[in-house]
């Protein structure tokens, strides 16, 4: 089948250190879904702002509060004061502004401090871009996140929760907090039994493939259920690529003690892997290499892409 989208729904689709943003357009007004990560913020704003073509951005909705997806939503209040709505089970950590609750200090990472404005619990309605949308609780990767699904056109706003190749690092499980593993599966689960022609994801492009994408999805999660080494493996290794393309380039003497400044790596490790400091850097390295993550240039380490 092709893969169209309603008129009034732009996808603003972002590499892998901002989320997309969605944007609605209704009348002389729209609606956002997703911010981008901080340090793109002033390029958000911009995107968005040629994308509203002189109409007002009345609201900006997140899926999750992780920092790729909120970091621009102070830049954007500022710019264009518009209505910031966050899922309900995430205010106290946004009212407090707990970096560690919203993943900040743990993964190194940073965001420009907002408040919001109202909160959007599940299993309401919004209506966004002329079309209603079903506010839907898909906990996993985080666990007060939410997904937005409209039946009529069948389309499904997974952020994180679903991608084209998997799903987002399930932080929760290797951080002793909930039990990740087994929401994600409900959560798939839950999704797998809606009718959906489109999914826009939280990273990639829409796309229509949506069975093969559930196989993958189920597939990977069956993989880290079996060894949950694998999924502490695979998070540090996302959590470093994803600190290095924020760094952008670093002198390779320096990658090792880059690695370990990273409580969620030196954390995970401990917890799970228990590999020597110098085996854990230099087999992050190394695989990071391998796969294009990572490249060597006159004694410094660059990020891939």
């Amino acid at each position: 089948m092709s893969l169209q989208l309603p008129a009034s729904i732009h996808v603003l689709e972002r590499g892998w250190l901002s989320a997309n943003n969605i944007l609605f357009l209704e009348g002389e007004n729209a609606t956002l879904v997703d911010s981008g990560y901080v340090t793109h913020a002033t390029q958000t704003v911009a995107l968005v702002g040629k994308t509203l073509d002189g109409r007002r951005l009345k609201r900006l909705i997140n899926t999750h509060s992780h920092s790729d997806h909120i970091g621009g939503n102070a830049a954007l209040k500022s710019a264009y004061g518009c209505e910031i709505i966050v899922p309900a089970g995430l205010h106290a950590a946004i009212a407090d502004w707990d970096e560690n609750a919203l993943l900040l200090s743990p993964l190194g990472q940073q965001s420009a401090r907002f408040q919001h404005d109202s909160l959007l619990g599940a299993n309401n309605e919004i209506e966004m871009g002329g079309l209603n949308w079903q506010t839907l609780a898909v906990p996993g990767h985080d666990m007060e996140a939410l997904g937005y699904y409209n039946p009529e056109k069948r389309i499904l706003i997974s952020g994180d929760a679903l991608w084209e190749n998997g799903f987002g690092v399930i932080f929760p499980e290797l951080l002793g907090e909930a039990d990740g593993l087994n929401s994600t599966r409900a959560t798939l689960e839950m999704l797998a039994k809606l009718p959906i022609d489109i999914v826009i994801p939280g990273h990639g492009s829409p796309f229509a493939a949506v069975d093969l994408a559930f196989e993958r999805a189920f597939r990977r999660l069956d993989t880290f259920t079996a060894d949950i080494d694998k999924l502490a493996w695979h998070a540090i290794k996302v959590i470093v690529s994803f600190a290095m393309m924020e760094k952008r380039r670093l002198p390779q003497a320096d990658f090792p003690a880059f690695i370990l400044s990273l409580p969620f790596a030196a954390d995970v490790n401990i917890r799970y892997l228990d590999l020597p400091n110098e085996q854990l850097t230099a087999r992050i390295e190394r695989e990071l290499l391998l796969v294009n993550a990572l490249r060597r240039e006159d004694g410094w380490l660059l990020a891939g892409g």
